[in-house]
This record gives structure tokens, sequence and C-alpha cells, in this order.
């Protein structure tokens, strides 16, 4: 991966844990990895956990391949899904109350948020 591509990546992560807080989520882990696979953001929501899978574009890339939450496919779902179950699973969460959002972040000149887009139980 690209250094470009992982700064507008980080900087997304970074921009979309702000306005979770802002709006009272608790950021519970960033970037929790397992053998399976990497949840970007798990955060509380009161009685909810949240599952949030960022997604990041420089308004330089374009939208060659879609928008950035399109890019959320079937199988990154699935892989999402058993991500979080391990981390449930580890947590002793198994019965708690769960959500996968995605957010997606455009930054425009100077890495500078041009767009943000925060879409609740997307799968």
């Amino acid at each position: 991966m690209t250094t470009e591509r992982l700064r507008v990546g980080k900087l997304g992560e970074e921009e979309a844990e702000r306005r979770l807080r802002l709006s009272g989520c608790e950021i519970l882990a960033r970037n929790w990895r397992c053998r399976s696979g990497e949840i970007d953001i798990v955060a509380k929501n009161g009685d909810c956990i949240v599952f949030v899978e960022v997604r990041s574009r420089s308004k330089a890339s374009g939208s060659r391949f879609g928008t950035a939450a399109e890019s959320v496919d079937y199988r990154k779902q699935a892989k999402v899904r058993l991500v979080a179950q391990m981390y449930l699973r580890q947590n002793r969460m198994l019965e708690a109350r769960t959500r996968f959002d995605v957010i997606s972040v455009t930054l425009g000149a100077h890495y500078v948020v041009d767009d943000y887009r925060h879409y609740e139980s997307a799968f």
C-alpha cells in the first residue's frame, strides 16, 4: 500500500473516531485485529456495540471504482461479521446488541474533509 493511501486511511479513521466521540459514542478499540482480519473501530453507543468499517478516499483519486461506501461488498461484510464475532467472544460480550456501520470520508485539498457520511446499520 502506498504512503499516500495509508495517510488518507489514517486521517479518515481519525475523523470517524472524532465524530463518533462527539455523537456520544465510547471508543472501545481502534484497528482491532485477530487472525481473521481487522475492524477499524469498535464503539459503544448506549447498550449497543457498533462495529465500524471506515472507507476513505482522496478527491484526487476520483470515483473510478464507485463511492467509498460502495466498496464494502458482501465479502467484506462477511469478514467484518466474522471478526466481530471474535471480538465479542474474546471480550465475553456474545449477548450484546450489535450494529454494523460504514463511514465514508472523502478528503479534498490539503487533506481537509470534503465529505463525511455515516451509514448506521449498513449491513
